[in-house]
């Protein structure tokens, strides 16, 4: 998962040992270490060097597991891992821009309205009146 993309605290901080980790996905502790050799993982490191992984870690570790088990190659499986974060991160941008969109069609309306000028009924020609 890129670094640029907020999760709540308890979601990315690095907790668990590699052994736990491992269990914890329901692999062996070898198998992580392989898919941190090819990108698939990026655990954080104590200042010894021992690998810590978070509950996000172990989402990606549970995903990668899935994948693997309906037959995609780890290769398969790193591309698609980026192109759903891709996904993730543009249907954000998107979310972000459609809101911004609103807001800036509701401040039109609210610029416009400030333009309205009520008219007295009486005021009008009679064939405007009713």
């Amino acid at each position: 998962m890129p670094a640029d993309r907020q999760q709540p605290l308890s979601t990315t901080r690095a907790l668990y040992v590699i052994s736990v980790a491992a269990e914890l996905a329901g692999v062996h502790p070898q198998t992580l270490r392989i898919y941190e050799r090819k990108g698939l993982l990026d655990p954080a490191r104590t200042i010894g060097g021992s690998r810590r992984y978070s509950d996000a870690d172990i989402a990606q570790l549970q995903r990668i597991q899935d994948l693997t088990n309906a037959g995609v190659n780890l290769e398969g499986v790193r591309r698609l891992l980026r192109l759903e974060a891709e996904l993730a991160a543009t249907r954000e941008e998107l979310a972000r821009v459609r809101a911004e969109a609103l807001e800036a069609v509701e401040r039109t309306h609210r610029h416009y309205r400030r333009d309205l000028v009520p008219l007295r009924a009486e005021r009008l020609p009679a064939r405007w009146r009713d």
